[in-house]
């Protein structure tokens, strides 16, 4: 049926896997990163459904999730419409957009947006989303961009190729670099981060997953066949997803493919990966930190500190005379770091044991 001027441009799915562990001891598996209101009042994923809500360009939000966090979804859409997919397992992000697809009609236009970053510019966004619906619309593959601003090595990097209307073809993909390859990419000019937010036509993504990941495809359409519906959620089947190896979005499809494009947006982007991303996140609002770079949550003392986060759910933490550290007091367990060495904390002990 042809689309009228009425309908929705966009249909977000909003992912929610991932268990958050480098924001330990915030994050835990029974409420991860996602659900925390790490940057304001309103936990990422709120922040996340925002964007998205309240604009006629775009539809209900369809939302992927694990069993484990159906609840926490429900609660903070706070009654709003949505369509959730209780995800039987979690197999990267590959086989839960894949989910989407298949239940969105062929044409529908998906705007894939992770539940845990944070974006400071939410007209920017949309407006990005909305050039990228344009392209995914002519079945180009759809990355959102951010011209990078540092070597960071955490992050994966896009090459812009020609010119498309509203973005620019993909040339190449490079997965988390090492610091030297990193200098070499942002030196170049030509290379964006990653954001891990696309757009594509259902049908078109369908495609190429069925020719670059088979197994894939045919385990998503069946297990999506013998689902159940129950109201607003959906439960595919659990037996076909099984069968699946997890594998990212990236690596799946967007690396193979030949109609890779991208979109560069400059909107206030940060994954949150890690305390020191948090840190410069909240630096970059208003009254988020002092004249020193030092951000606090909580009852904290700084005393001749510079570039220190600290946060507590309860007792004082008194700094004095440190620079560039992260430290953390909640749920009983303490963590301090270097803002350098912070990206390790999900390897900790207590990370692991959640």
């Amino acid at each position: 049926m042809a689309k009228t001027v009425t309908d929705p441009v966009l249909h977000p799915v909003i992912l929610c896997g991932g268990s958050g562990t480098r924001l330990w001891p915030e994050s835990r598996p029974t409420k991860p990163k996602p659900f925390l209101p790490l940057v304001d009042d309103a936990s990422l994923f709120e922040q996340t459904v925002s964007r998205v809500t309240d604009d006629p360009r775009f539809a209900n939000p369809m939302i992927v999730a694990g069993a484990d966090h159906a609840s926490l979804v429900e609660a903070q859409m706070h009654g709003a419409p949505h369509r959730l997919v209780v995800e039987p397992a979690a197999k990267g992000t590959a086989p839960a957009i894949a989910l989407a697809a298949a239940l969105l009609e062929s044409d529908d236009l998906m705007l894939i947006c992770p539940s845990d970053h944070f974006i400071s510019d939410a007209v920017a966004f949309r407006d990005a989303a909305l050039r990228a619906a344009t392209l995914a619309r002519k079945d180009y593959l759809v990355a959102l961009a951010v011209a990078p601003d540092r070597p960071a090595t955490g992050f994966g990097y896009i090459q812009s190729g020609r010119s498309l209307h509203g973005g620019f073809a993909a040339r190449s993909f490079v997965e988390k670099p090492k610091r030297e390859r990193a200098e070499a990419l942002l030196a170049s000019g030509d290379y964006f981060w990653n954001a891990g937010i696309f757009a594509f036509r259902a049908g078109a993504l369908m495609e190429e997953i069925a020719m670059h990941r088979p197994q894939i495809a045919s385990a998503v359409k069946r297990a999506v066949a013998a689902g159940r519906f129950d109201g607003h959620r959906i439960y595919p089947e659990t037996e076909p997803f099984w069968e699946i190896e997890g594998e990212s979005i990236d690596y799946a499809v967007m690396e193979n493919t030949s109609r890779a494009a991208l979109v560069p947006v400059d909107m206030g982007w940060s994954d949150i990966g890690s305390w020191s991303a948090l840190h410069d996140a909240l630096l970059e609002l208003e009254a988020a930190g002092d004249s020193a770079g030092n951000a606090a949550k909580g009852r904290v003392d700084f005393a001749q500190c510079r570039n220190v986060l600290a946060r507590t759910d309860g007792p004082r933490i008194s700094v004095v005379g440190l620079e560039d550290v992260c430290i953390v007091v909640a749920d009983g367990e303490v963590l301090v770091t270097s803002r350098r060495h912070a990206e390790a904390v999900g390897g900790l002990p207590g990370a692991q044991e959640g």
